[in-house]
């Protein structure tokens, strides 16, 4: 996936995709320029609690 589509399916600004993929929160793979973050890491950021936070 992209990071545009990433930010899709969290429902967050395309900014906020890009810092939490060079945070490291998300895993991602860096091909030439482009960044590919793949499925199976965005489904366990989406399990993980650091995406389960209670406000």
């Amino acid at each position: 996936m992209t990071v545009p589509q990433v930010a899709e399916a969290l429902h967050i600004g395309r900014g906020a995709a890009y810092k939490l993929v060079n945070a490291k929160t998300i895993g991602s793979v860096r091909i030439g320029k482009k960044i590919r973050v793949p499925k199976t890491c965005l489904i366990e950021y989406v399990q993980s609690a650091r995406y389960n936070i209670s406000l």
